[in-house]
């Protein structure tokens, strides 16, 4: 009998790709999501999907009551400055829907390990140079971030208190395929659309604040490494958590640049002012992950960025064919 999954988030450009991960694998692939952001043309057409809320009472009885061995969480309000607009609703949808999760999962009595997606830059800040190891001092700047290490401190609770099975991988800048220009990390979708528009592309400050992008395949990859790893102690911060980066440094004018190289596109780069309270630097230690999980990257920025654009371009073409 093959093993079952729930992908919350699963018709996400990340959740999408996860739940293509698990069926590759031969997993029975059940998706939750509410396309408040998700796309139905994303969901795998083999994956059972269920439409509705993670914060309602419908989500808790699917998770209670499904038996699955593993919960990929990715359903989740993702947009930092929507945060910081609205905490509360980012608190509702990032902690509360989590919770009420998690409740589910204890209530089932079935041994389901979760595995969370967190955060990586959002969650270090700019205290300790790059890239940041899982033990690394935290003081997020936005309410997105505090609420991804505030759902990691309920993680290691339900472990030291309920014996819960629970993971959180913290990611670096995901982009790739299906990726929706939201927030920061829609930065390469942007400029890829930029690109196919024929507009400039607008770089704010001088374009030296680096970030780790990380491919949204490769981050399939950890979830399922995640979810079948043997793992040691559970119930304490960081014990579980994984970076999940290629611990390289990009700044933004090497990533438009590259863009630029690999699409073939002439748009101009333009600089616009800085933005507060942005990280000047961001890269992610990924040795805890290689060790413990088998999980490096094996998609390389230049290779990534090439795939991501192809994406956008047969999208458009498609688009403008059904015109």
């Amino acid at each position: 009998m093959a093993q079952r999954v729930l992908v919350t988030g699963g018709a996400g450009f990340i959740g999408s790709t996860v739940a293509d991960r698990f069926l590759a694998e031969g997993w029975d692939v059940t998706i939750l999501d509410d396309l408040s952001s998700g796309r139905e043309e994303n969901l795998p057409a083999s994956a059972r999907f269920v439409r509705g809320d993670i914060t309602t009472p419908d989500a808790a009885a699917l998770v209670r009551d499904g038996r699955f061995d593993v919960l990929c969480h990715l359903a989740a309000q993702i947009d930092v400055r929507r945060s910081v607009l609205d905490p509360v609703y980012d608190a509702t949808r990032n902690i509360l829907g989590t919770l009420n999760l998690l409740e589910a999962v204890r209530a089932s009595g079935h041994p389901t390990r979760t595995i969370f997606s967190s955060t990586g830059g959002a969650l270090y800040g700019d205290f300790d140079p790059p890239p940041s190891a899982e033990s690394n001092s935290k003081d997020p700047e936005a309410p997105y971030g505090i609420a991804k290490l505030s759902v990691e401190y309920y993680l290691a609770y339900y472990g030291r208190v309920h014996g819960l099975d629970n993971v959180a991988l913290r990611y670096g800048n995901v982009y790739g395929p299906r990726q929706d220009p939201h927030g920061e990390a829609g930065v390469v979708a942007i400029f890829c659309n930029r690109l196919l528009d024929g507009r400039a592309l607008t770089v704010f400050g001088d374009g030296a604040q680096t970030r780790d992008y990380v491919f949204s395949g490769d981050v399939a990859r950890a979830n399922f490494a995640a979810a079948t790893a043997a793992l040691p102690e559970r119930g304490r911060l960081d014990a579980r958590a994984f970076n999940i980066g290629t611990s390289i440094e990009t700044s933004v004018n090497t990533l438009s640049e590259t863009l630029r190289e690999v699409s073939g596109a002439t748009s101009p780069i333009e600089y616009a002012p800085a933005r507060a309270g942005e990280l000047a630097r961001s890269a992610l230690d990924t040795r805890k992950a290689q060790a413990l999980l088998g999980w490096t990257p094996q998609v390389t920025l230049r290779d990534g960025l090439a795939q991501t654009f192809r994406y956008f371009a047969d999208r458009r073409a498609r688009t403008e064919t059904h015109r």
